[in-house]
């Protein structure tokens, strides 16, 4: 069994694929060649914002979306331990300072009632993440920003197509800023990314700063990086576009037969109801995890844990706070764990690796039929 099938996915999408390969290789524009204006285009119909800039991956959008911002040195972000490492990163790389707050124990998404008591004089903006497929509280977080004069950016890297309040994520704030990983729900062969404004002064300079800062060729206005994403990644993307909604409702399928098997038996990290998730990972919350995840191995059935350790005990970020200051994202740390998930995986499979699950903690397993 997979974790996450992409070798399924390209088989449904072969034709599409290759062919979208195949013009890049017949035109050979490999940098900014057509295809990466028409999935700037597609992106930002879909999500409702203004502007879509394509970038070299997830990280590089939200570094570039600080740059953009004008963040740096002496300033703060205040964002989430419980995250990828990139988040943090890509505020350090700027010389700016990650102020973490806790998480949610429901979601794992940062606790936006910690948010106001975090706030500085040196704060620029907060940098909530949408984890797990699913948008952090926007609103709460949008309210603070605007008391106080703040950016928001969305680190929706999981979260690509989800909504809120009827809103896609990447057009929940000032910018959103997504990945095209390959274990994405939408993901290219490579590295990839994109970051989302309306702001047409942000956009702008986004665009001029992934291009090492030119405004046209050889006239640099401003500091840049090597941040653009190659055109074959961006056919990939829009093949797989193509498919993206039906993949959606699979994924939403697999993740409501998880939930009939699981639900009130383990914990689960929960999807709020004025929102709707993407599940970029299915994750259940558990006790000894490490002996389960050695009973599912032996049984065939791969795990993950995403996050084992959060960012404010990492050892290159440890000098930036107190361990204690994020009790429960410590606590989430040790019980989290992620099951096989994705639009291909069959009704048999998840039924298996619930049924493996709940006898492997201890719990009966519902009757099937009561669960349709």
């Amino acid at each position: 069994m997979e974790f996450i099938d992409l070798k399924s996915q390209y088989q449904h999408a072969r034709a599409q694929i290759d062919q979208r390969i195949q013009t890049v290789l017949d035109h050979g524009q490999y940098i900014m060649g057509p295809e990466v204006a028409e999935l700037e285009a597609r992106l930002a119909e879909y999500t409702g914002a203004r502007h879509c800039i394509t970038v070299a991956s997830g990280t590089e959008a939200l570094i570039i979306s600080l740059m953009a911002l004008g963040i740096g040195p002496g300033d703060e972000v205040i964002t989430t331990p419980f995250s990828f490492i990139a988040t943090a990163e890509a505020i350090v790389l700027v010389g700016a300072r990650p102020v973490f707050v806790d998480i949610d124990r429901s979601t794992c998404n940062i606790a936006p009632g910690l948010i106001e008591a975090a706030i500085t004089t040196r704060t620029r903006a907060i940098m909530p993440v949408s984890l797990y497929g699913q948008p952090a509280d926007m609103e709460e977080i949008n309210a603070i920003a605007r008391r106080y004069r703040l950016a928001v950016i969305e680190d929706a890297a999981q979260s690509f197509g989800a909504t809120y309040q009827g809103r896609k994520s990447c057009n929940l704030s000032t910018i959103g800023c997504t990945s095209f990983f390959p274990s994405k729900p939408l993901g290219c062969y490579g590295d990839g990314g994109a970051l989302f404004t309306s702001d047409d002064a942000l956009a702008g300079a986004a665009r001029e700063i992934r291009v090492h800062g030119q405004s046209r060729r050889y006239v640099h206005t401003r500091v840049g990086v090597g941040g653009r994403m190659d055109t074959l990644q961006c056919a990939v993307v829009l093949a797989k576009f193509d498919r993206f909604e039906w993949e959606l409702a699979k994924r939403a399928n697999a993740a409501a037969r998880y939930n009939a098997r699981l639900s009130g038996r383990i914990g689960l990290v929960g999807c709020n109801p004025n929102r709707c998730s993407v599940y970029a990972q299915y994750t259940v919350v558990i006790e000894e995890r490490e002996r389960v995840q050695a009973v599912l191995h032996a049984a065939g059935i791969p795990t993950a844990v995403h996050y084992p350790v959060p960012i404010h005990v990492q050892p290159a970020y440890a000098h930036l706070g107190s361990v204690d200051s994020c009790p429960v994202a410590l606590e989430m740390a040790k019980k989290v764990m992620s099951l096989p998930f994705g639009p291909y995986m069959s009704a048999e499979d998840t039924e298996h690796v619930a049924a493996t699950l709940l006898a492997a903690t201890g719990v009966a397993l519902p009757d099937a039929a009561s669960c349709e």
